[in-house]
């Protein structure tokens, strides 16, 4: 596999990696946003105090969208590391959303429910960028590829493809090939 063809591999599987998170994203986007303006429609809960619990409602939603949706091909030993990452991360999302929306409103005035949900949306985005990098760098790992094993086609391939792998399936064979003494100095 040439370099571009590598490269264009990679590309791919960044692609449909950005689509589902995008998809369960954008489903944590509509229950964030619902609930928050039923928070904010029904009760008398301050609008940040809304905005956090209708974020945490999102984040536990999307928990379960990530994990088996868009990540469901990542590691997944470990399970308490990745929730506790996953949450960690998502709280520090929290933060970076919410505090667009405190800012706005505590810091500038703007608290009409226009207003409101423009921020809040807005802090959505920025959000979102940091959740992106972080749960697929530290929560969702991938996995290593796995090495090919020698003398099947998949090692031929990988062969051709890279000196370092053509190196290491030769060791492999002369170690395999090489001939076991005998005599008195074998035993």
């Amino acid at each position: 596999m040439s370099e571009r063809s590598a490269l264009r591999v990679r590309l791919d599987q960044l692609v449909r990696e950005i689509a589902k998170f995008g998809v369960v994203g954008g489903i944590g986007l509509l229950v964030n946003m619902a609930v928050f303006n039923l928070l904010r429609s029904t009760t008398d809960i301050p609008v940040v105090r809304a905005s956090l619990l209708a974020t945490v409602v999102a984040i536990a939603c999307n928990y379960v969208g990530f994990r088996y949706f868009t990540y469901r091909d990542r590691e997944k030993s470990g399970r308490t590391r990745e929730i506790s990452l996953f949450f960690a991360f998502s709280a520090l999302g929290l933060v970076i959303e919410n505090g667009v929306l405190y800012t706005a409103t505590y810091g500038f005035g703007w608290d009409s429910p226009l207003q409101s949900n423009f921020f809040k949306f807005f802090g959505i985005g920025v959000a979102t960028l940091f959740r992106f990098w972080s749960y697929r760098t530290w929560v969702f790992r991938a996995l290593p590829p796995e090495a090919p094993v020698p003398d099947s086609p998949a090692a031929e391939s990988s062969v051709a493809e890279s000196p370092v792998a053509a190196a290491t399936v030769l060791g492999q064979r002369r170690h395999q090939e090489a001939p076991t003494p005998v005599g008195p100095s074998a035993r």
